[in-house]
C-alpha cells in the first residue's frame, strides 16, 4: 500500500461499522488543476471484491452568511460557468495555506469578494456536501454587523456582483426556486432551524 493510502486509512472510516468499511489497498491522484484534483483508490469492498473508486479532492472551504447592523444579508451574484448562468447566493471560498484559522478565512473571504468587514463571526456548523462523490468539507459561519469598509480584491476568474436583501426575502427565494446554490441554502436552512450562536469574545 502507498504512504498516502495508508495515511488516508488512519483517517477515514472511523464512524462506519467494520462490516461496512472498504479496505483502500492504493491511492493516487490521477488528475490534478487548479482548484481541485481527482483521486483514483483501489479498494476492496466487505465481501470482498476488488475494484476502484475515483473522487473529486477539494480544500476546506468557508461559507458567510453576513448580516449588516440593519440586519439586511450581504448577497453575491456570480458567474458559474459549471452551470452556465448567473448564481445567486452568499460569500464563500477555500480555506488558504496561509490563513491562521477558519476564523481568519471568514474575515479574508468577505472582504475579498464583498468589500465588508464583519465585526464579529461565530460558527454554525461543518458539513460534507456531497461525501458520495468529493471529500469537501464546508464550514458555515454567521457574520454579524458588516459594513463596506474593504477593498474587494477578486481572483482573475472571478466575476460577481455584490447586494444585499433581507433574510425573509432570501427565505422567499430558496422556497421559489431563486436560489438554487447548495451552499447557500444549507446556510439559510440551518441558521433558520436553529438559530445564530453565541457571540465570539
Amino acid at each position: 500500500m502507498s504512504d498516502d493510502a495508508d495515511a488516508r486509512e488512519g483517517g477515514r472510516g472511523t464512524d462506519a461499522p467494520d462490516e461496512l468499511a472498504w479496505e483502500t489497498t492504493d491511492s493516487r491522484i490521477a488528475y490534478d488543476c487548479p482548484g481541485f484534483s481527482i483521486r483514483h483508490d483501489d479498494v476492496v469492498l466487505p465481501d470482498g471484491t476488488e475494484t476502484d473508486f475515483d473522487y473529486l479532492v477539494d480544500d476546506p472551504a468557508v461559507v458567510v452568511l453576513p448580516f449588516t447592523p440593519d440586519g439586511d444579508v450581504v448577497v453575491i451574484e456570480e458567474w458559474r460557468q459549471a452551470v452556465g448562468r448567473v448564481n445567486y447566493g452568499l460569500p464563500a471560498g477555500g480555506v488558504e495555506d496561509d490563513d491562521d484559522d477558519l476564523e481568519a478565512a471568514v474575515h479574508r473571504e468577505l472582504a475579498e469578494e464583498t468589500g465588508h468587514v464583519a465585526d464579529d463571526v461565530a460558527h454554525l456548523v461543518s458539513l460534507e456536501p456531497a461525501n458520495g462523490v468529493t471529500d469537501a468539507l464546508h464550514h458555515y459561519f454567521v457574520a454579524r454587523d458588516c459594513t463596506p469598509d474593504a477593498d474587494r480584491d477578486l481572483d482573475f476568474n472571478e466575476s460577481i456582483r455584490v447586494g444585499e436583501t433581507t433574510l425573509d426575502a432570501l427565505r422567499a427565494a430558496l422556497r421559489d426556486g431563486d436560489l438554487r446554490d447548495g451552499r447557500a441554502a444549507l446556510a439559510v436552512l440551518y441558521y433558520g432551524a436553529f438559530g445564530a450562536p453565541e457571540h465570539n469574545a
